[in-house]
C-alpha cells in the first residue's frame, strides 16, 4: 500500500526532521513520477501527508491553470500553513480563471480557504494595473485573524507595485481598521515601498480609525 511506503519513508527521517528533509522526499517522488492520489483521503486526519501530497502532485503538473484546477479539487486546507507555499506554483495562471475561483473561496466557511482566496494573488497575478479594480472588489470585512492577515499581505503587495492607487482606495474601501491597520503596518515594514509613500500611508491611520 502506497500510504504505508510513504509513512515508512517519513519514519526513517530523524526524529527532529525539518521541512527540508520532507522536501528531499518530495523531490524523489517527483523524479519517480509517483502518483499519490490515494493519500488524498488521509491528509486532513494525518497531517504528515498533507505537504507531501500537495507538492508531489502539483510539481508534476506543467500548466499553472491545471495546478489551479488541482488545488480547487483538493481544498483540504484546514489549519494547514503550507498553502502559502503554493503561490509560486500558480503565478503564471490565467487571471480570469484565478479570479473566478477566488470569488468563491473568499466566502467559504473554512477560514483557510478564505485565506487562500487572497494569498493566491500575492504573486505575478497582482501585477497588472488594469486588474486593480477587480482585485479591490475581492476585499470585504472578515473577522478571522488569519484571513485579515492575508488581506493585509495582499494590500501590501499591491502597494509595492501601485502605491498611489492603493493609497487612494483604502479610505473608500469600507474595510475595518483591523484589516487596514494591519495592511499599513505591513506596508511600512516593507523594504519595497518608497519612504515617501510609507509616510503617506501612516498619515491615513487617523482617517481610517474614525
Amino acid at each position: 500500500m502506497l500510504k504505508d511506503k510513504i509513512q515508512h519513508d517519513i519514519d526513517m527521517l530523524p526524529n527532529n526532521h525539518k521541512t527540508k528533509d520532507i522536501d528531499r522526499l518530495i523531490g524523489g517522488y517527483v523524479k519517480q513520477k509517483l502518483d499519490l492520489s490515494e493519500l488524498r483521503d488521509y491528509v486532513l486526519s494525518e497531517q504528515q501527508f498533507h505537504r507531501i501530497y500537495f507538492h508531489t502532485m502539483l510539481k508534476q503538473i506543467k500548466s499553472a491553470n491545471d495546478r489551479l484546477d488541482f488545488i480547487d479539487k483538493n481544498l483540504l486546507f484546514s489549519d494547514w500553513w503550507h498553502t502559502d507555499e503554493l503561490i509560486g506554483l500558480i503565478g503564471n495562471a490565467d487571471f480570469t480563471k484565478a479570479y473566478y475561483l477566488a470569488s468563491g473561496y473568499i466566502n467559504d466557511p473554512d477560514s483557510f480557504i478564505r485565506r487562500w482566496g487572497y494569498v493566491m494573488f500575492v504573486s505575478r497575478l497582482c501585477r497588472d494595473r488594469e486588474r486593480l479594480p477587480e482585485l479591490f472588489k475581492l476585499f470585504h470585512n472578515d473577522d478571522h485573524y488569519y484571513v485579515q492577515m492575508a488581506q493585509a499581505w495582499l494590500i501590501c503587495e499591491l502597494a509595492v507595485f501601485f502605491p498611489s492607487d492603493v493609497l487612494m482606495w483604502l479610505p473608500k474601501s469600507e474595510l475595518n481598521y483591523e484589516i487596514t491597520g494591519k495592511a499599513i503596518q505591513k506596508i511600512c515594514d516593507s523594504f519595497r515601498v518608497p519612504s515617501e509613500m510609507k509616510s503617506s500611508f501612516r498619515q491615513l491611520r487617523s482617517v481610517l480609525k474614525t
